[in-house]
């Protein structure tokens, strides 16, 4: 494997906003005759490479972009000063997503010096900011057959994934000295009480991809230390599952606002009570919420010969419904994705271009 053009890509910074850095990289550098090299814009001064050997029947997609902060990459032996031949790659991107982009290369070039035709190679931008790429390519591009998307799956295909909704969510208090709370109304304490009745609902658990979860983000309050709060801006990211898709949507909308009742669809509380408040709460009054959008969970196709589990993640394939049948799987492990101690090792890249062949063989004879 050619590890010094992994290297090559990894000291890219393609932190999301910054990718096209990396995909003219890639345009160069797969550029070459027998092959037809596309990019496509996006709309946000970022795009997609797109590279074809025939017309593909199969095409292997990941995305350009990672999370910040930047982290340059360190090669090293897995166990320094002992005989080994495998080596560990640490910085960002290394798992998620440039060893799959690697990966997906090495699979090409194995498949070309094989004399085949009919696959290409999707490098995508914005996935980890909305899918952005994947969503305008979708509109520009009449698809394929099948699509095989690298993500950290520790090389096993994805049964099914979770979905994802995001809401921005706004508490309107009302700012006092806060020596007197009583004249004023802490938009923090609002937003306290309505992260207990969240907590308190529990999601129905799905067969396959177990229980919803939800994280809050970009949490903000400006207040100084010695005023109440009067205003609270946060998001509440849902992962759902097919059980709870539905229900999520349902939650959010009927939490907040002056008709705002705890009523969703009889879900129960953690003591196994309903919430069915008869008055309206002064957090829901105060509270409004805004649907970002997601993606629903998602079921995907499964070749025999290859292991199967779940994922928890999102990524750019439930976007991509240009593709008659989608398979999700890639090298690296997804618990240590974003992490400061991204890593991956070269024998699961090796494992992952083979593992792609055999796909794009497998799928040949179908």
């Amino acid at each position: 494997m050619d590890t010094d053009f992994f290297l090559r890509i990894l000291n890219e910074d393609s932190t999301s906003g910054k990718e096209g850095c990396l995909a003219d990289l890639m345009a160069a550098a797969l550029a070459a005759p027998g092959r037809d090299v596309r990019t496509y814009e996006v709309g946000d001064g970022t795009r997609n490479v797109m590279v074809s050997w025939g017309v593909p029947q199969v095409v292997f997609c990941t995305h350009l972009d990672t999370v910040p902060p930047y982290i340059p990459p360190v090669a090293e032996p897995v166990d320094e000063g002992t005989p080994s031949e495998d080596i560990v790659f640490r910085g960002r991107g290394t798992c998620d997503a440039k060893g799959q982009i690697f990966a997906m290369y090495e699979a090409c070039r194995m498949l070309e010096a094989k004399g085949y035709d009919g696959f290409g190679l999707l490098l995508l931008a914005g996935e980890e900011t909305g899918s952005f790429g994947a969503k305008a390519f979708r509109e520009m591009h009449p698809g394929a057959e099948w699509l095989v998307v690298g993500e950290p799956t520790d090389n096993c295909m994805a049964s099914a994934s979770k979905g994802t909704k995001a809401f921005e969510v706004v508490f309107e208090g009302k700012a006092f000295h806060s020596g007197y709370p009583e004249y004023g109304v802490s938009a923090v304490n609002l937003f306290n009480d309505f992260m207990n009745v969240l907590r308190s609902i529990v999601f129905p658990e799905d067969e396959i991809l177990g229980k919803t979860t939800w994280n809050i983000g970009r949490l903000e309050s400006a207040n100084p230390q010695n005023i109440l709060s009067d205003r609270l801006t946060c998001r509440v990211y849902f992962r759902t599952t097919s059980a709870s898709d539905g229900m999520v949507c349902n939650v959010m909308k009927n939490m907040a606002g002056p008709d705002a009742r705890l009523r969703f669809g009889r879900p129960r509380c953690q003591d196994g009570s309903d919430l069915a408040a008869k008055e309206v709460a002064p957090w829901q009054k105060a509270m409004s919420v805004k649907p970002l959008g997601g993606d629903s969970p998602t079921v995907y196709d499964t070749l025999e010969g290859f292991p199967v589990k779940p994922v928890s993640f999102g990524s750019d394939a439930p976007q991509l419904t240009n593709f008659r049948h989608r398979i999700l799987c890639g090298p690296g492990s997804i618990l240590v994705a974003h992490r400061p101690d991204e890593h991956i090792l070269l024998s699961e890249l090796r494992r992952a271009a083979d593992n792609y062949v055999k796909m794009f063989e497998k799928i040949r004879r179908l």
